[in-house]
This record gives structure tokens, C-alpha cells and sequence, in this order.
């Protein structure tokens, strides 16, 4: 089984997918992980190089993500969005042979390289849509395990797209970055075999 290294991750959530299988998977965010698991928390750079077989990373969307896009230029006078650019960029370009960042729709497309696939959760078996993009090396477009389409679009607009309704608290980003359990499984399922 492979060495896998979850970047920017602390929930656990692709982590355990891939331990469940038997693979050595490890974490790493500079927040504490939410379960109990092997979870590097230090600054992903500090890992980078320990030889893994795949990373799967999560680099924060906050300074990315076109949703923002009314703060962009306050972010890039600041430094912010090409600090967050040179995150994603460290990450694409690891000496790891097999490599899948994802982010939802971002200015990486268009500062970096347009993304090789966008999934749906609802490809994966969960009632929602939230497009996110994956940029892959050496991997390939990760195959939809339970397409639920139709039965997610008879549903009100505020359920199927429950993480951008969300009210306004403190753990909102938090929410909204968790990797879905569906797409975390067929992560594993698919990439982990190779």
C-alpha cells in the first residue's frame, strides 16, 4: 500500500478513506486535526519531501475562489492572493508522482492552469451541488460512483446548495471546506489502487 499525504486537511475525513484501506496516510494542516489519526500539524512545506507515493491537496480557498471576486483587488494589493497562488503552485509542481489539488472554480484556472476535471457531490451520492475543480498529475479524472442528479434537483434550491446558504458563524468556512465522505471514498477507491 502507498504513503499518502492529505495536505491542508484537518478534518480527517480523505485521510481515513485512504487508512481504512490500509494505506499509510497522514494529514497535515496548521490546525489541529478534528479525529484522532496521523496528522502532521505544521506548515505543509515542512513535509513535502518525505518521499510520498500521491498527495491530495486542499490549499485554502479564501484568497482563490471567485465567489470573492468583489475582494480580489484588496487581496492582491495585500499580497494575499499571490501568497495563496505560490501555496498552490509549491504544491502542483512537489517531486511526488502523483498529485490531485482541488479547489473550487478560482483564479488558479486562469493565473496557473484550468483544472483537468470538476466534480459535483451529487456524482458521489450526496444531495448537493458545489462545483470543485481537481488538477491532477499523473492521476486520472476520478470516475462518478452514484450519480443522484435527478433526485437532487427536485429539491428546493436552499437544500442542494445547503454550504452556500449557510448562515454567517465562526466554523462557516470550516463547514464549507470539508471534503465530502462520497468523493473522499472514491478518491481512495480509484487513486489508491494505482
Amino acid at each position: 500500500m502507498g504513503k499518502i499525504l492529505i495536505a491542508c486537511e484537518y478534518s480527517g475525513t480523505v485521510r481515513d478513506a485512504f487508512a481504512k484501506l490500509g494505506h499509510d496516510a497522514w494529514s497535515c494542516d496548521i490546525l489541529p486535526t478534528d479525529v484522532e489519526g496521523q496528522h502532521y500539524q505544521c506548515d505543509i512545506a515542512d513535509v513535502i519531501d518525505k518521499g510520498w507515493d500521491l498527495m491530495i491537496a486542499h490549499p485554502p480557498c479564501t484568497h482563490l475562489a471567485v465567489s470573492g471576486a468583489a475582494h480580489f483587488a484588496a487581496k492582491k494589493a495585500d499580497g494575499r492572493q499571490d501568497a495563496a497562488l505560490a501555496l498552490v503552485s509549491m504544491l502542483l509542481d512537489a517531486q511526488i508522482p502523483h498529485i490531485a489539488l482541488e479547489n473550487p472554480i478560482s483564479i488558479i484556472s486562469t493565473r496557473i492552469r484550468k483544472p483537468d476535471q470538476i466534480i459535483q457531490p451529487w456524482m458521489f451520492g450526496h444531495m448537493e451541488q458545489k462545483s470543485t475543480c481537481l488538477w491532477l498529475k499523473g492521476l486520472p479524472k476520478l470516475v462518478p460512483t452514484n450519480n443522484v442528479k435527478e433526485e437532487m434537483l427536485k429539491l428546493p434550491r436552499n437544500q442542494r446548495e445547503r454550504l452556500h446558504y449557510l448562515p454567517p458563524s465562526p466554523d462557516r468556512w470550516k463547514l464549507r471546506s470539508k471534503t465530502f465522505q462520497g468523493i473522499a471514498d472514491a478518491m481512495a477507491a480509484q487513486w489508491g489502487a494505482l
